[in-house]
């Protein structure tokens, strides 16, 4: 089971932009093989991070989020934003190795 929160439209604000903590927000689809191979290094990242940021999902392919999607102009996929205080700090495109994302996410916050 998934470490990161499932999020869509009707949660993503109190979820991530009212969050205290900051947020780790994964735009990924199900086709998406890149996608599928950052999953369980998201769910490592949940774990190691637990405190930290908070990690989350927004599956672009569900028509609930598809507002979303344009608000952020996700335009490839993995596309990870990190959200600290509503507002987006970093943004990784791509498929990334855990500690080369660790860093990236931690030298932000």
């Amino acid at each position: 089971m998934s470490q990161a929160l499932e999020l869509t439209k009707s949660n993503f604000e109190s979820e991530v932009l009212s969050s205290d903590l900051p947020v780790l927000v994964d735009f990924w689809a199900p086709w998406c093989m890149p996608c599928r191979m950052m999953a369980p290094i998201l769910d490592e990242l949940a774990v190691d991070l637990a405190g930290k940021v908070k990690i989350t999902k927004v599956d672009t392919e569900n028509p609930e989020n598809g507002d979303l999607a344009m608000t952020y102009e996700i335009q490839s996929i993995p596309n990870l934003k990190l959200f600290k205080g509503g507002k987006v700090i970093g943004e990784f495109i791509g498929l990334k190795n855990k500690e080369a994302l660790k860093k990236e996410i931690e030298g932000l916050l």
